[in-house]
């Protein structure tokens, strides 16, 4: 089945098999298994005798991803596991299923087409909706607890850090506004709250006025440059010497780190990089799904 048809279609594939090399036999770990798209392409490389665990913090799309590698897996030469939580846990998923070191381990910082598509995740304002937000629907704290209950300080700062917002005091100062009024609980409400901020600028600008705005609540809300530290800490005792690592970013705010990171450990000798610039789409897949566009591979080989 082509990957449109799963609900997204997965950015780099082909640069992510050639940079990671999985090999017939090795133990991979897809820790953002989304709706499969990767994993399925290095479970056909590790067979015969591979094992493959699935990592998400979304249930529905872990459970569509295995149940889609299951088929392929059952001819019983290769070994399908899942785990549900967010890669920040990444020593309690292999400890759960007794797994010492991964030889190849990635980690596609994106999200999955699905989650953007579904209105009731609040992931976008093309189609109103709750201002939820959570990768993880099944608990934690919704965007829309988060503006309703965070300081105009706090609100100005989150937006700043973590979406670049130049008008981010003006936006924070807006929300608490508003929000005397009635909560703020739906995505459209928001996103016509920072247009109206913007005021004649928003139609002189090439992206909606509340991408940012949006881009750093969905961060805060999921916590996801923690959960991107946390993993990069795992690392060094979670991957074979040999082993392979990848890591793709959508933004500067996820490639940072993993630049910083990958560059020290090439730095003290404990890894080599697979490329020296981070990997990204060719003309046609970029001109094919333009989500790859701002897509960044980075990857290494441990050495232990």
């Amino acid at each position: 089945m082509p990957d449109s048809l799963h609900g997204h279609v997965p950015v780099l594939l082909r640069q992510t098999v050639e940079a990671l090399d999985p090999q017939p036999g090795e133990t991979a770990i897809d820790a953002t298994a989304g709706r499969g798209g990767h994993a399925e392409a290095i479970l056909e490389r590790i067979r015969p005798g591979g094992r493959l665990l699935l990592i998400d913090r979304d249930p529905g799309n872990l459970a569509y991803s295995r149940e889609r590698l299951a088929a392929a897996a059952r001819s019983g030469d290769v070994a399908l596991e899942a785990y549900h939580g967010s890669f920040a846990r990444l020593g309690d998923a292999m400890a759960e299923h007794g797994l010492d070191r991964a030889d190849v381990l990635l980690a596609d910082l994106g999200f999955a087409s699905n989650q953007v598509d579904q209105a009731e995740r609040g992931l976008a304002f093309s189609e109103d909706g709750p201002l939820d937000m959570r990768l993880d629907p099944t608990g934690g704290t919704t965007a829309a607890d988060l503006v309703a209950e965070a300081s105009e300080r706090e609100l100005a700062d989150l937006i700043y850090r973590f979406g670049e917002e130049r008008l981010s005091r003006r936006i924070a100062r807006k929300i608490v506004e508003a929000r005397r009024e009635q909560p703020i609980i739906v995505t459209k409400a928001l996103a016509e709250l920072v247009r109206d901020v913007y005021g004649p600028a928003a139609h002189r600008s090439r992206m909606h006025p509340a991408t940012r705005t949006f881009m750093a609540l969905r961060i805060a809300v999921n916590q996801e440059l923690t959960a991107l530290e946390s993993l990069l800490e795992q690392i060094p005792g979670s991957v074979a010497a040999g082993g392979r690592v990848g890591i793709i970013s959508f933004h500067s705010l996820e490639d940072r780190p993993v630049k910083r990171a990958f560059a020290g450990w090439k730095r003290e000798n404990r890894a080599a990089l697979i490329s020296r610039k981070p990997i990204e789409a060719d003309l046609a897949e970029a001109t094919a799904n333009p989500r790859s566009r701002s897509a960044k591979l980075r990857a290494l080989i441990w050495h232990g």
